[in-house]
């Protein structure tokens, strides 16, 4: 999920852990906690980017991680509050609870977690996009109404516990969701006749109303939208895999690492003799029928012997058109 939300899960974390111990700090360092395994983004600074997405969500997003560090972080703490009501053990449970919460969260999200590293299997449900102010706003209101209390009243973990038990059954309901976003678009699929291998379903960003789908039909990808407000059936547009093109590229450890990130969910193109490798888990720049970008895409650049994987950059205002039709899409077909 976005930081704030993860700040916000964190805080409410160290306030249910320590809030009646330390008062505010239990929330402070909750935050801190709940920001500390998002650090794993600085990779992005000192390695090439397939190792930095890789790394992203892997090793600190883990239970390994957090049952590690937990311990660590918390004498440090603990040694910075010297003196105070709460002992190593306090702030070591704090600290393990902000982080291993953190990754639980952001299984539920399309890039999914490597919470078992390091075992090589990624959890993602795909039930929340990184960014849903339905799930936030609320945990965020009921965290602001628990910090204006004082530390001894009972309405601060009243207000608290409200959070956290308001967020969770929202993520509960975006399962229920995507279920039924799930039969419909397959009712969909055998209503028009289409024989598919594999389908992805995942809500479209900032809300669950819209859910995106993408349909492995063989030599192509098919990719839909369903809203719950729609009265005709899923249209599908086809995106050729057009895997050929990688041609000796195919072998190739960048390549061969890319594909097991995307789980197979990729198209290749070429545009002016270069080729770009298209991850679809993350669907399109626009929800125009005749749309070729997708939002992550990767030039595969061949240089001096080696192949540079660059990430194309993504621009504001194509991030406001996309959010213009998905809008006016939401509200049915």
């Amino acid at each position: 999920m976005d930081s704030l939300t993860q700040i916000v899960l964190g805080a409410a974390v160290g306030e249910a852990v320590l809030g009646n111990k330390v008062g505010n700090k239990a929330m402070l360092y909750g935050a801190i906690a709940g920001t500390i395994p998002d650090l794993d983004v600085l990779a992005n600074y000192v390695t090439d980017s397939v190792t930095a997405i890789e790394l992203h969500r892997g090793v600190s997003h883990s239970i390994f991680f957090s049952v590690i560090f937990a311990p660590i972080f918390g004498w440090l703490i603990f040694k910075l509050e010297k003196n105070g009501p709460a002992t190593w053990k306090d702030w070591s449970w704090l600290m393990f609870w902000g982080l291993f919460t953190h990754p639980i969260l952001d299984a539920f999200t399309t890039w999914g977690t490597q919470l078992f590293w390091p075992f090589d299997l990624r959890l993602a449900f795909q039930n929340i996009f990184v960014i849903d102010p339905l799930y936030t706003l609320p945990f965020l209101a009921f965290l602001i109404m628990a910090l204006r209390q004082k530390r001894d009243s009972p309405m601060r973990g009243r207000y608290n516990t409200m959070g956290l038990i308001v967020s969770s059954a929202y993520l509960g309901l975006t399962l229920v969701l995507k279920g039924i976003a799930f039969k419909k678009i397959t009712d969909s699929l055998d209503e028009q006749g289409i024989a598919y291998q594999e389908m992805d379903v995942r809500p479209s960003p900032f809300n669950t109303i819209l859910w995106s789908a993408n349909v492995d039909a063989g030599d192509a990808y098919l990719i839909g939208n369903y809203s719950f407000f729609d009265d005709k059936p899923v249209q599908f547009s086809r995106y050729p895999k057009n895997h050929e093109l990688l041609g000796s590229l195919a072998g190739n450890d960048k390549v061969l690492r890319l594909k097991k990130i995307t789980e197979g969910w990729f198209t290749i193109n070429e545009k002016n003799g270069q080729l770009f490798f298209n991850d679809l888990r993350f669907g399109l720049m626009s929800l125009d029928p005749n749309e070729q970008q997708f939002a992550f895409n990767y030039k595969l650049v061949s240089k001096d012997g080696d192949l540079l994987v660059e990430e194309t950059p993504k621009m504001k205002r194509d991030a406001k058109k996309l959010m213009t039709a998905l809008w006016g899409r939401m509200w049915g077909n």
